[in-house]
């Protein structure tokens, strides 16, 4: 009787391992998650994964959600590039805001991007909700990008990477809507006046 006992307690405890086993296999072929999943864009388009970018890549990703980002502001905002800067194998692009978003505005422009990093499947890690110096940051395959307002009230923007292959990063190819400030650091206060952004703005 012992040994019967003995032998059902076995095969019991090795059916539950095997199970285990059979839902993690089952779950190595579910979708990919992480810094090694397949990126998709807003707009339906499927980039390379993350485990294969260099700095390059990243830096025209990072691009890429700033572009997506300020094009979903209405009414639109004119902006300038911030400086680029990398590591041993991230990258971080910047934006500046060169429109006067009014202190009354100021929560409003955050909500609205908020709102879209969320419907576009952006993770928000945190928000400051300071009066003057409000701040949303976001993640999504493994890059951060953030919108702040800093001194002056200006707004700004950017996008980190993961670690990715060490590369060579070339200036962005995306263009300005309004003058490029090319060589000009840091840049001007916002100095843009905006019907809807700027009202009441002094």
């Amino acid at each position: 009787m012992r040994r019967k006992l003995r032998t059902a307690v076995f095969t019991l405890a090795l059916g539950l391992v095997l199970a285990g086993c059979g839902r993690q296999q089952a779950g190595s072929d579910g979708p990919a998650t992480g810094a090694g999943a397949t990126a998709t864009t807003t707009s339906g388009s499927t980039e390379k994964p993350v485990s294969t970018m260099d700095m390059q890549g990243a830096a025209e990703r990072a691009d890429s959600m700033l572009d997506l980002t300020l094009k979903a502001i209405e009414p639109s905002v004119q902006w300038a590039h911030g400086p680029t800067t990398t590591g041993s194998c991230d990258v971080t692009r910047r934006r500046t805001v060169m429109t006067i978003v009014a202190p009354e505005r100021r929560q409003e422009f955050l909500d609205r991007v908020t709102e879209f990093w969320r419907d576009s499947d952006y993770r928000i890690k945190a928000v400051n909700k300071d009066e003057e110096f409000p701040a949303v940051y976001a993640q999504a395959e493994g890059f951060g990008i953030s919108v702040s307002v800093r001194g002056g009230g200006q707004v700004f923007f950017e996008a980190d990477s993961p670690c990715v292959r060490a590369s060579k990063v070339a200036d962005s190819t995306s263009k300005p809507n309004g003058p490029a400030y090319e060589g000009v650091y840091p840049l001007p206060r916002p100095d843009v006046k905006s019907p809807y952004w700027s009202a009441g703005a002094s």
